[in-house]
């Protein structure tokens, strides 16, 4: 039962996050091979100043092992 949880500049609309969610459920389901009800996505809304803390240094510098898709920008 995957959650997937999406951190993004501050900014998309709401149409943009659900066309996101919706195609990451579609991918997720046809991946794993899951049911909807089995997928839960999650958006998190960082602020630009707030990126290279809380995202780039603790979640992508911090965690090389567990990244599948690396970011190709460096701060």
């Amino acid at each position: 039962m995957p959650h997937i949880i999406v951190k993004i500049i501050i900014g998309k609309s709401e149409q943009q996050k659900i066309r996101l969610v919706e195609a990451i459920t579609k991918d997720v389901m046809d991946v794993f091979n899951y049911g909807e009800e089995s997928v839960s996505v999650a958006i998190e809304e960082i602020k630009p100043e707030d990126w290279p803390e809380k995202v780039y240094r603790s979640d992508i510098m911090d965690n090389q092992k567990k990244l599948y898709k690396k970011p190709g920008y460096k701060l």
